[in-house]
């Protein structure tokens, strides 16, 4: 059974409390109850500025000569009903910028919490979800927090407080008759508007929906938008974007005239409402009831109603706008990762990095095992590598490894520590990754190295990109090392992105090196070199290695070949062609791909001459 929209509503304010009465911020709670004294004497001094008005166009109606003025009666009226109403002004504008820092600090760290809380989330929420829209959903709803913590404190409740003042004082002076009218017509007023609204409501959720889609769709698009050359399909992307943009613009102008017809309803009932009193008021003047100051009194009373009302109506709207746009945030908030820490997790222990998989069973879904009983142990500061066919699950054991997922069965060990019981972070502190698909961030050079260990020294982020061949590319770049890569490195060709994720691998100086086809996007020449630096900086460490080439991987300690997620041989290179089997062809098919290349190369070269 879902929750209804009340009950979202409220445990979104009680949620936003905490921020307004920070915990451990002595400073932004005196600053609230500043803002509160602020606020209570604004109310009052509001209220009696009508009253001053009345009073100094009686005095001024009883002149008998313009002397009477400078004797400082009426002048002394005038005087406080200016005073009165700057001083309102100046404690509200008081009111709002001292509250103005604890609005901003719960936008902080709410924010901080939404972002925490995302990157504790399993790789399969991420898998699953659009970048896109999460972004939306982040943006609007943090944007949503101050105006609700600034109205709800200081709008909503001070509002209804001064129309019920309001209300006492028509009734004390006046009569019943002029509190029955504005009690109906506020009554009135608030019913149009929370109809209205709610209906408005649903609206706005399909303008969000769409504008969502708008936005996923472009980042999508404009992230991979060599695939889109590739296919040529400029025109069926932004065919795909106007179909989102046309079921924006329909809800957007549906949210538009039904603004327009709130505002319509809404200004119909206050000015009945004011007119009924003001026509009350002139017979009470006729009667003897009432004196001109007292009309003036009932107008200004009636007017100062409007403009709250008036910014009620506005403050409701938004309020439950903001609460739509905070419902998805909250929802993000409710997300429970599948991967957690045990709850007496601890540590990782440094002891060599031995890597051991047993029984280890595993399937993205339960109807479809990847993996099928893996055994196998990669000694402390020995090579180990992987091989096998396309989609034998090889990238799967690194996700294991990294515990990006858990398996169905079996269990993994670090130096005879079961991962499931040590804490994430110290886990994958331990093991430095170069994967297939290198992703940069839109930086400079400098900040993509120095990533693996943000606080690595200059000497040590410049070591760790000679060491993987960068050192002559950078020098040849005008900016060097603040050179920018562009969106996801797209800047810098596939050899470069994957020297850099491997200059930011080493730098890490971990247990373990896992490299998942580390050199597949390098040239003969450089993928040499590269591999006598690992063999120099993996000496003594636990290395992991998933390769396609197998000419990289003929000096590791021991090769597991990998067939239908099970391991169908194990031994050295030698030791593997002797048994000719899955392995011995794929190393004949390699050396006869690699012949039939260098000559094709020949004979092109051949033909130049």
């Amino acid at each position: 059974m879902k929750p209804t929209q009340h009950s979202n509503s409220a445990r979104t304010l009680i949620t936003l409390l905490p921020y307004l009465w920070p915990r451990d911020r002595k400073d932004l709670r005196l600053r609230v109850l500043i803002a509160v004294i602020c606020l209570v004497a604004a109310k009052a001094t509001n209220v009696f500025v009508p009253l001053l008005l009345g009073d100094a166009v009686d005095q001024l109606d009883n002149l008998a000569d313009t002397r009477g003025l400078w004797l400082g009666i009426p002048l002394a009226v005038i005087l406080a009903y200016g005073l009165f109403r700057l001083t309102t002004l100046v404690l509200n504008q008081v009111r709002d910028a001292l509250f103005a820092r604890v609005a901003q600090n719960a936008v902080r760290m709410l924010a901080r919490q939404i972002f925490d809380h995302l990157h504790s989330l399993s790789i399969q929420f991420h898998l699953s979800r659009k970048t896109g829209a999460l972004n939306r959903f982040i943006d609007r709803g943090t944007n949503s927090v101050q105006f609700l913590l600034s109205f709800v404190a200081f709008n909503i409740a001070p509002t209804l407080i001064e129309v019920l003042l309001v209300a006492v004082i028509l009734w004390v002076l006046f009569g019943f008759a002029y509190t029955a009218i504005t009690i109906i017509t506020i009554a009135a007023y608030i019913w149009l508007t929370f109809a209205i609204t709610t209906w408005r409501n649903r609206i706005r959720r399909q303008m969000n929906e769409a504008e969502n889609t708008i936005g996923t769709r472009t980042v999508d698009s404009l992230l991979n938008f060599e695939t889109v050359r590739y296919f040529n399909n400029e025109r069926h992307e932004i065919a795909r974007l106007d179909n989102a943009l046309a079921q924006y613009e329909t809800a957007a102008v549906k949210t538009r005239e039904s603004l327009s017809l709130l505002n319509v309803a809404q200004a119909a009932v206050v000015t009945v409402g004011v007119t009924g009193m003001l026509i009350l008021a002139a017979f009470d003047i006729r009667d003897g009831n009432m004196t001109v100051g007292d009309f003036v009194v009932v107008n200004t009373y009636l007017m100062q109603l409007a403009i709250p009302l008036n910014m009620l109506g506005t403050v409701y709207r938004e309020i439950r706008q903001a609460l739509v746009d905070m419902e998805n945030l909250f929802s993000l908030i409710d997300e429970k990762s599948d991967i957690t820490d045990a709850p007496n997790a601890f540590p990782l222990p440094r002891r060599g990095g031995e890597i051991k998989f047993s029984n280890v069973v595993f399937g993205y879904e339960a109807e479809r095992v990847i993996l099928k009983n893996i055994n196998f142990v990669v000694a402390r500061g020995t090579t180990t590598a992987i091989v096998g066919p396309t989609g034998s699950g090889k990238s799967t054991i690194c996700r294991l490894l990294l515990r990006f997922y858990d398996p169905l069965s079996g269990s993994i060990f670090i130096d005879n520590e079961n991962i499931g019981l040590v804490t994430q972070h110290s886990l994958r502190e331990a093991i430095a990754v170069v994967p297939q698909d290198t992703v940069l961030f839109n930086d400079t050079l400098h900040y993509n190295i120095a990533y693996g260990n943000p606080k690595a020294a200059e000497n040590q982020i410049q070591a760790a990109a000679q060491s993987a061949q960068l050192d002559q590319f950078i020098e040849k770049l005008p900016k060097g090392f603040e050179t920018r890569v562009g969106e996801r490195g797209l800047k810098l060709s596939g050899g470069e992105k994957q020297r850099v994720a491997i200059a930011r691998a080493l730098l890490r100086n971990p247990e373990i090196f896992f490299f998942d086809e580390a050199t597949s996007s390098l040239d003969s020449a450089t993928e040499k070199e590269i591999q006598n630096n690992f063999s120099k900086i993996s000496r003594g460490k636990t290395t992991l290695v998933i390769a396609h080439r197998l000419s990289t991987i003929v000096d590791s300690d021991e090769i597991l070949v990998l067939d239908d997620g099970k391991i169908t041989e194990r031994g050295t290179h030698i030791k593997l062609l002797a048994q000719r089997g899955l392995y011995s062809r794929l190393w004949a098919q390699q050396e006869k791909e690699e012949k039939e290349s260098i000559a094709t190369l020949d004979e092109g070269m051949l033909d130049e001459k």
